[in-house]
């Protein structure tokens, strides 16, 4: 059986009010008016997909949300999304890859991200077989196509295949292609997924 977990809000906590409060408080601009301008559109999907650099990404968002930044304060902002990690689902990993199982990531991230957690976070690279991250792929969830991507990498077909993520949209875009898959709305989710299996 292959096992595919998210990464943010599956195996690590984040929050995006975190990020976005550093911004506000760098840039004088109010928490509310970041929440009402801050939106995952078309710049946020370039840039999870590798196609525009992070400080394109991080000058772009900063024009599209009205304030300036310079880009150490921006990153400084982005890495505050994460809270902390998910041991007890890093836990499970571990005993699936044990009982035989393949376990991977397949995350929407970015190259700004990634300099930050694997070195923050090293049990998550410890407890997956592989990861399988946007903007190494020029794809991301819900595109049908990254689905079909870590199959093809995989050898295996949707029905022996169980995928966790917190995003409803990306769930039911893996069950459109026979995928099982788990919509993670908190931490108890996948553990109790699993104590039911027992």
């Amino acid at each position: 059986m292959l096992y595919i977990f998210d990464l943010g809000n599956v195996v690590i906590d984040i929050d995006f009010n975190r990020v976005l409060g550093v911004w506000s408080t760098l840039s004088g601009a109010p928490l509310a008016t970041l929440r009402e301008r801050f939106v995952m559109g078309p710049t946020f999907q370039q840039h999870e997909r590798g196609e525009i650099s992070d400080e394109t990404f991080a000058s772009q968002l900063c024009h599209e949300m009205g304030i300036t930044l310079s880009y150490e304060q921006f990153a400084m902002g982005w890495q505050a999304i994460f809270i902390g990690l998910r041991r007890e689902v890093v836990d499970i990993m571990h005993r699936l890859r044990h009982d035989g199982h393949r376990v991977v990531i397949l995350s929407n991230t970015n190259r700004l991200h990634c300099e930050f957690w694997p070195t923050e976070y090293p049990e998550v690279v410890a407890a997956a077989d592989r990861m399988y991250l946007s903007q190494d792929l020029g794809l991301r969830k819900p595109e049908a196509d990254i689905y079909r991507h870590v199959l093809r990498e995989e050898g295996v077909g949707a029905s022996e295949v169980l995928f966790f993520d917190d995003n409803e949209a990306n769930v039911v875009a893996a069950q459109a292609l026979g995928i099982q898959a788990v919509q993670v709305h908190d931490r108890q989710v996948v553990p109790d997924f699993f104590a039911r299996q027992e």
